[in-house]
């Protein structure tokens, strides 16, 4: 499902307040099957300049229009709806599968395993258009991997801008590396 506005939004400021691209670990993020490595990092930027494709864009290798995009946050977030903004000519990507909390996932992964929602994608060159999740499946989310299997039949798949709307829940939590325990208390430890 998706929503179209009906407002000028730079009026309304609709976006940007819901944004986690603030709460995106872009160091982390990853693409499997781009033409350029680390070009997947372009994408993600604020709600206010998707638009702006002078910073480059994620393409897929030439005749193979398949994409995977890993997302990890510095929190834990709720997804509420995902934007695609993709490239012309028939290079947006037409359908996106979302898999929550899952690392490594690779494209025999992707086409094997159950996604936890998926959409049919529409071209949204002006980037008015926002997929909406199945809110309670996207809650306490740590890291989110797309794939995006097919585009409207080009040979490459391009990708100007993801954006993700929600809002963040925590902190994450690292894991304890190590844990003293003591059988006997040492006074000495202790004033």
């Amino acid at each position: 499902m998706a929503c179209l506005h009906d407002h000028d939004c730079a009026d309304h400021n609709c976006s940007s307040d819901w944004s986690l691209f603030k709460h995106i670990d872009l160091p982390k993020v990853s693409a499997l099957n781009e033409a350029v490595t680390g070009s997947v990092k372009s994408v993600f930027k604020p709600w206010e300049q998707r638009l702006n494709s002078s910073e480059g864009h994620l393409e897929s290798n030439e005749g193979d229009p398949e994409l995977i995009v890993f997302i990890p946050f510095t929190a834990d977030v709720k997804i509420k709806s995902i934007a695609i903004v993709g490239g012309a000519d028939g290079t947006s990507p037409s359908r996106m599968r979302a898999f929550v909390n899952r690392d490594g996932i690779d494209f025999s992964d992707a086409q094997s395993m159950q996604a936890i929602q998926e959409w049919d994608l529409a071209e949204n060159l002006q980037g008015v258009l926002e997929y909406q999740t199945r809110y309670s499946r996207f809650q306490s989310v740590g890291n989110i991997t797309l794939h995006f299997p097919d585009n409207f039949g080009a040979d490459t798949t391009q990708i100007q801008y993801i954006g993700l709307k929600g809002e963040a829940t925590q902190m994450k939590r690292d894991v304890v590396a190590n844990i003293v325990y003591e059988i006997m208390p040492n006074p000495s430890d202790h004033n």
